[in-house]
């Protein structure tokens, strides 16, 4: 889907779109307020007051019928330069336009843009005219608190995207209908994966029973990737003190993500953001050699950061989430080696998973601005120079973006194109110059002398919050057998005639670690069939007179009319190797 912000020429025709809705919206609604209409990634919004009015999805179209009149009169969009005192005179009876004036700083450029009857405060640009403003669509309409601060009064949101043509904006529009389909809310609470409810609180999703055997099922496959590969796998407490984060130095730079600190007794305690600071400790609890090294400590932790109400979003942007985190403590020479195991476990994941659209972004320190950065020249370019190979070798293509690395290292993001919507960072690595220091961590070098190791902070999946939400869109919810919640729904055609057999398989794939449901209800055949593809089962069987003498199974595929016949041993083999196999 086209990012509609990044485009230039669509940018400033949806800045243009958000005006005239404005101007239809005043035409309709005289007493109407307005606050901003910025441009966004899929088009365009305005906040506006309207007072005790509400403005309802059915009320889009009659504003949209006013922009095309608007439109169709061809007024031209004039740009005018203002003083703060006309500025603030034309706008005296908006109070968001003059709290936006007079938080300008003084030497800013006020401008306004005029079409016909409607003028708005705005920087620009704009179209030449309103006529060019043929191809649009109101999408929705929702709250949003002025200034994004829910201690003041709640505003309406419309929202809207504009298109040169006509083919594009309906390409675009079957694209949102594509991901509305694709929604992992909408799927996830269909298939019974995960809910949410006020009383726990915004973004802290309830995972249900199928969702928490989606989850266990993905803990069980990057643990065994993880411990092929040497890692060791600790538990640690939800929460630190705050003297932790002090000495981590995440109180100082990162306070605002996280949640408000509690008192107890005579500590004080914060829900932890991150699991490093506790990791440090857990290497620092022993006296390490060189020949230790690498130590990779790895753990499926629970952290807590404050997201705005406004950005939660199912399980993709939470305020409790579940980490596929590792913290690899390495010596400086091993650093290349390392990250090679991290990229090549990542590619290992992606290929298993098949995903395939996807690019590495390579974060860097401008060595231009050095003092933003951890002052060690020789451990920076070593680094860079490193991670630089190990891609080159891969044969990766990847983006650096200068400027970018974090204070204590440089950074890879591995950037996904999921099957709707922006792209999504699933998998990072970064290292860490800072973190052993501040929490003095050491081991003995080959002449028996102190030297500080360099951490490697990874995550595969990211979360498996964000990476589920992630394959629920992929997939639409139809899981591979492999981590489907039921792998394999029973139909006994006449009831108690077929249940003993119907439980004899049953039985038998259980054995063999198989999730399966058996359909026994007073329900007729094809009730059951539809059913057991609207929750998307990879295989129903259908077990009926011919089944039960022969011994065999006969089963349909979701999503697919035939069905297939086989002995009852030999599918009890297939299945079990299609599980074992994680296909």
């Amino acid at each position: 889907m086209i990012n509609i912000k990044e485009n230039e020429e669509l940018s400033v025709l949806n800045h243009s779109g958000a005006h005239l809705l404005a101007q239809a919206v005043k035409h309709l609604y005289p007493k109407a307020l307005f606050w901003v209409g910025p441009v966004i990634n899929e088009g365009f919004y305005y906040d506006i007051d309207l007072g005790d009015t509400k403005i309802s999805e059915e009320d889009l179209a009659s504003i949209e019928h006013e922009m095309k009149k608007i439109a169709k009169d061809g007024k031209r969009i004039v740009r005018r330069e203002l003083t703060r005192e006309e500025a603030l005179d034309l706008f005296k009876d908006n109070p968001y336009k003059v709290d936006l004036i007079n938080e300008m700083p003084e030497d800013t450029v006020i401008s306004c843009y005029t079409q016909g009857d409607f003028t708005d405060l705005c920087r620009g640009p704009h179209v030449e005219s309103v006529k060019e403003l043929k191809y649009f669509k109101l999408l929705k309409v929702s709250g949003a608190y002025y200034k994004g601060d829910s201690k003041n009064k709640m505003l309406q949101r419309i929202y809207g995207v504009a298109f040169k043509n006509e083919e594009d904006l309906k390409n675009y529009l079957q694209e949102l209908e594509e991901a509305k389909e694709r929604d992992h809310r909408k799927i996830g609470a269909a298939l019974d994966i995960f809910m949410s409810h006020d009383l726990v609180g915004k973004g802290m999703p309830l995972w249900l029973p199928n969702g928490a055997i989606i989850r266990k099922q993905l803990e069980n496959y990057i643990y065994e990737k993880e411990q092929k590969l040497g890692y060791f796998h600790v538990y640690t407490p939800c929460v630190g003190t705050v003297d932790l984060y002090k000495t981590s130095g995440h109180w100082d730079h990162y306070k605002e993500n996280m949640f408000p600190s509690m008192k107890v007794d005579e500590e004080e305690f914060v829900l932890r953001p991150m699991n490093c600071p506790h990791h440090m400790l857990i290497y620092k609890n022993s006296l390490h050699s060189y020949r230790d090294l690498p130590i990779r400590i790895g753990e499926f932790a629970t952290d807590f950061r404050y997201e705005a109400s406004g950005a939660v979003k199912g399980l993709e942007r939470v305020r409790c989430m579940c980490q596929n985190d590792a913290h690899l403590f390495v010596r400086p020479d091993q650093i290349g080696e390392e990250f090679q195991k991290v990229v090549s476990l990542i590619l290992d994941v992606y290929k298993d998973f098949g995903i395939k659209n996807y690019k590495f972004r390579l974060s860097l320190r401008d060595p231009k601005d050095k003092e933003k950065y951890f002052d060690d020249d020789l451990m920076w370019n070593m680094a860079e120079d490193k991670l630089r190979e190990v891609l080159n070798d891969f044969g990766c293509e990847y983006e650096e973006a200068i400027g970018e690395a974090a204070f204590y290292g440089p950074k890879l993001d591995v950037e996904v194109k999921p099957a709707v919507g922006p792209e999504v960072t699933l998998s990072t690595c970064q290292l860490d110059f800072l973190l052993p220091r501040r929490f003095e961590l050491s081991y003995i070098d080959n002449e028996g002398n102190k030297q500080i190791p360099v951490v490697l902070h990874r995550a595969i999946f990211g979360t498996f919050d964000r990476f589920t939400a992630f394959l629920i869109e992929e997939t639409k919810g139809a899981f591979p057998f492999w981590l489907a919640p039921t792998q394999i729904n029973i139909i006994p055609v006449n009831g108690e005639c077929h249940l003993e057999y119907g439980t004899k398989v049953k039985d038998l794939l259980q054995e063999k670690n198989i999730r399966v449901n058996i359909d026994n209800r007073n329900e007729k055949l094809g009730y059951k069939m539809r059913e057991s593809q609207t929750k998307k089962i990879p295989m129903t069987l259908i077990l009926g007179d011919k089944e039960k003498e022969s011994e065999e199974i006969s089963y349909r595929l979701y999503g697919e009319k035939e069905t297939t016949t086989l002995p009852l041993k030999d599918f009890i083999n297939m299945v079990d190797l299609k599980s074992k196999n994680r296909e």
